[in-house]
């Protein structure tokens, strides 16, 4: 097996170009729609070729309540490209076998494949049996030594003509026939004796059967007295399984999240085509958009079910057990507080944005491009910095229509994972050809952090199996970008406002660059506590650095709290009787990264912050000199009681 990190979705989905003249299965993994939408181009050229080997895209279906973008589905995209769409029940050994069919479903049709995987999905816990490993027969060092073509998979005229035929003619009724022989789809309770039933996408399955066993017509296992069709396979549609499940039935509901309504038009279709009497439900009693959560489903079956006279149970006494009133819930933004999404405690890119936030204060506000990527938090309190964000690595690219002479620059921010992902060309190269005069801010925290911290061209860890150490620097100069700094430490608020001001205010022009670096400090903390446990246990002495506020000399002002947002600061009662506003105080959660004491001594606030050092496994000399400390505080403190008890006599 050969696994690639990629640089974008559309390079991982050019790899499986070996799949195409070659008995060579592949697969690559994008975290949502927006991913296929990157990779639009290699997925269309591959779809309309047809492959050999098994091609597999395996799609996470960011959708719903628990969705981090904009609410799309990957539905469209199947179809659009005739890719077949796996969307399995949530139920880990149907997952797993429908990987191992939608494999063997593509090189049956000749057809890539789309797994999608909900969010819901993922969260399921179970256990599988995992299949022996077997070597392929063919391998990529066959591929090479001894290489094929074939002209008629070229996406070139009259080929690209005759793939079109080639999809409905051949394609599709293999993909059709495999579908219905191994049994993609599921039928539950297929002998159920009811005049209705319940078509559901793979994916509703779990949210499905809870809707049902809450008005006591299944048990937690699905089984019951309704008759349900699992739609393993969103695209395409079984024809002949829809008219065998509705025949004999006065109606169907359709469960089917999300718009446009593609499956619900299709079944409607193909049940007036047939002649078929049976009514289809779907949208009509279910909501049109949004996520089918539990209640949602609770009330839609409900009213299909009430609609054809089905509500009361019949099924086994232990099925409709006594349930208690289902109390009605307020909606959640009246119950519960917002809680936005913000940066960690000690990330390095709080400061950043301390920075700009000072910046903007002596220099007005100017129009800030983001991008995807953790520093897209700053659109939120207490930043409020940020505009418009246009897709990942897109920061540059999404101020270039304001490259124009004005008394303000424009502001992009980009991540390094969005850098190497487009950035360098659709950004800064483009920036370079068009004579920006704009600032592009390059947030280079040695990894791609929001999606988990894997290492890229520019990541300072020594990778044994990658390239690393390439700086940002040295590319952007590359295209042709003359003005060029770096800030190797982002918590130095005072040096990251001066050079922002400087990139700012500077009369030269042309494309200006500024790279802040510090390590993201999730990975730092991943990688560094493990190392002070264990030297801890090993007995050797260990430093951690805190910071805190001296209640004595906070004003209560909070600016520390308002300019930085970290989540370790908070606020607690004044010990001063004469003072009644709170005062900030530091929780045990700091890391220690010192931004809160930078950002005050920059934004010149107050002296109130102070570093202290927790020693562990101290020596002779922490002792000693620990021990002297004590003792001259404890006499400037008696001394100072003394004369305040003086004062109060």
């Amino acid at each position: 097996m050969r696994f690639e990190n990629s640089a974008s979705e559309a390079t991982a989905a050019a790899t499986l170009a070996a799949s195409v003249n070659y008995p060579l299965r592949g697969a690559v993994t994008f975290k949502a729609t927006v991913g296929t939408n990157v990779a639009s181009d290699a997925l269309a050229n591959l779809a309309s070729g047809g492959v050999t080997g098994g091609a597999m895209v395996i799609v996470g279906e960011d959708y719903g309540e628990g969705s981090s973008i904009m609410q799309e589905r990957s539905h469209a995209f199947a179809m659009k490209s005739q890719i077949w769409l796996l969307d399995p029940r949530p139920n880990l050994p149907s997952i797993v076998k429908m990987v191992k069919q939608g494999f063997e479903l593509s090189e049956a049709s000749r057809t890539p494949v789309m797994l999608q995987m909900r969010v819901r999905s993922c969260h399921v816990h179970g256990h599988f049996t995992a299949s022996d490993n077997r070597r392929g027969a063919f391998t990529l060092k066959d591929a090479l030594e001894h290489p094929q073509r074939d002209v008629s998979r070229i996406v070139l005229p009259p080929a690209s003509f005759l793939h079109e035929q080639e999809k409905v003619n051949s394609r599709w009724p293999a993909a059709l026939k495999y579908i219905e022989e191994q049994g993609l789809n599921e039928w539950f309770n297929a002998d159920a004796p009811s005049d209705v039933g319940i078509i559901v996408q793979g994916g509703c399955y779990n949210t499905l059967v809870r809707a049902l066993e809450r008005l006591g017509l299944a048990d937690v296992y699905g089984r019951g007295q309704l008759p349900l069709y699992v739609m393993n396979v969103a695209y395409p549609v079984v024809d002949a399984e829809v008219l065998r499940f509705s025949a004999g039935k006065r109606a169907v509901l359709l469960v089917e999240e999300g718009q446009p309504n593609f499956l619900e038009q299709s079944i409607a279709t193909t049940l007036r085509q047939a002649g078929s009497l049976t009514a289809l439900h779907g949208k009509d009693v279910l909501p049109v958009a949004g996520e089918y959560t539990a209640a949602a489903l609770l009330k839609g079956t409900r009213a299909f079910l009430q609609r054809y006279g089905h509500l009361a149970p019949t099924a086994p006494a232990q099925l409709a057990r006594p349930r208690p009133p289902i109390q009605p819930l307020r909606p959640l933004n009246e119950s519960v507080q917002p809680r936005p999404p913000g940066f960690c405690t000690g990330c390095p890119e709080r400061p950043i944005f301390s920075a700009m936030t000072l910046v903007q204060r002596e220099l007005g506000q100017h129009h800030v491009s983001a991008d995807i990527g953790c520093h897209l938090f700053s659109i939120l309190p207490p930043f409020h910095i940020g505009n418009t964000t246009m897709g990942y690595g897109l920061g540059t690219a999404g101020a270039s229509a304001l490259n124009t002479p004005a008394a303000k620059r424009a502001i992009s921010v980009m991540g390094d994972g969005g850098f190497w992902h487009n950035g360098l060309t659709s950004g800064i190269a483009h920036a370079v050809f068009n004579r920006s005069d704009n600032l592009t801010l390059i947030v280079d925290n040695s990894y791609t952090s929001a999606t988990g911290g894997q290492d890229i061209p520019s990541s300072v860890a020594l990778n044994p199996t990658r390239s690393t150490g390439h700086a940002i620097a040295q590319a952007v100069r590359g295209v042709g970008v003359n003005w060029v700094r770096t800030v190797t430490r982002t918590y130095d608020v005072a040096a990251m406002r001066d050079a922002m001001k400087e990139a700012l205010t500077t009369p030269e022009k042309g494309p200006k660059v500024l790279i802040a670096q510090s390590e993201c400090m999730l990975n730092r903390q991943r990688r560094e506590k493990p190392l002070v446990r264990a030297a801890q246990a090993r007995g050797e002495r260990v430093v951690r650095e805190r910071f805190g506020v001296d209640p004595d000399t906070c004003t209560g002002d909070h600016s520390c709290i308002r300019i930085s947002g970290c989540p370790s600061l908070t606020i607690k009662d004044n010990p001063d009787p004469l003072r009644t506003e709170p005062i900030t105080a530091v929780m045990d959660s700091c890391v220690g990264c010192g931004h809160c004491g930078d950002v005050s001594h920059a934004a010149v606030l107050c002296p109130s912050f102070y570093k202290a050092q927790i020693v562990s496994n101290p020596s002779g000399w922490d002792r000693f000199t620990q021990a002297l400390r004590n003792a001259v505080i404890g006499r400037l403190q008696a001394a100072a009681a003394r004369r305040r008890a003086v004062l109060a006599f």
